[in-house]
């Protein structure tokens, strides 16, 4: 299976980004509020001369509906690569979802989950890719066996794709 690549521009702001933030955590350290480090962050990247928006509204369309459900991104760099800035304890599954659903709702491919309330800010910072398949969701079969052992238990659940011809 192959997928396209990010685009060069879209790692360059990544790289950007990164070591912007690598500027902001080396003066301020951990332990502040998530608006301090995207104030400072905002700072940064406005003296390194990159173009980003902050608090972007994200709209969700649902069935040729618009909702203003208010979804606001972080930042966007260089109108190509999404940041959710957080300063929590540790990183959870459920921020990595978020990040998802923004790259989504917005049709960006590459976002940065940037955590500053880490020992080392390398430990903070999370990539995470769109991957723009072939395959969707409908194309998922889900064979249910004829009985489990525990109705909580998923594992016996056979997943397939249907035949590609």
């Amino acid at each position: 299976m192959s997928f396209e690549p990010i685009p060069v521009e879209t790692e360059f702001a990544a790289k950007t980004l990164i070591d912007a933030a690598f500027s902001v955590y080396r003066e301020l350290g951990p332990g502040l509020l998530e608006s301090v480090y995207e104030a400072c962050l905002c700072h940064e990247l406005t003296l390194r001369g990159v173009a980003f928006q902050s608090q972007l509204a994200l709209p969700v369309k649902y069935r040729g509906m618009q909702l203003d459900g208010g979804l606001r991104l972080d930042l966007v760099v260089e109108n190509r690569l999404v940041i959710e800035l957080k300063a929590v304890e540790m990183l959870l599954p459920v921020h990595e979802a978020q990040v998802l659903t923004y790259l989504k709702l917005s049709g960006h491919r590459l976002g940065i989950l940037l955590n500053f309330n880490v020992p080392r800010i390398k430990d903070g910072i999370k990539r995470i890719v769109l991957e723009l398949s072939p395959l969707c969701l409908r194309d998922f079969v889900v064979k249910f066996p004829p009985h489990t052992e525990r109705k909580d238990d998923l594992s016996p659940f056979l997943f397939s794709f249907p035949s590609q011809t």
